[in-house]
């Protein structure tokens, strides 16, 4: 038959297996203001990147792809006559 745990022996083993979460150092995120791991890219919360490295490359603007598009069909008129 299994052994029945004290209250003393239960608040031991509660304590003990609490999250480990709980030792990682954590900051301010710089937006939201709420406490992150100090080594998230992202915010968990307003998820926002914390810094411009972290964050993905932006897209290029629609005008620049147009002028690129524009130029080589200049040269390919030019080239072909």
């Amino acid at each position: 038959m299994p052994r029945r745990m004290s209250d003393d022996e239960w608040d031991e083993d509660a304590e003990w297996g609490e999250d480990e979460d709980d030792n990682e150092p954590t900051v301010a995120c710089p937006y939201c203001g709420r406490q992150i791991l100090e080594d998230s890219p992202r915010c968990p919360y307003c998820e926002r990147y914390i810094s411009a490295e972290d964050a993905p490359p932006s897209r290029k603007p629609w005008w620049l792809l147009l002028g690129a598009l524009a130029c080589l069909y200049v040269v390919y008129r030019w080239v072909t006559g």
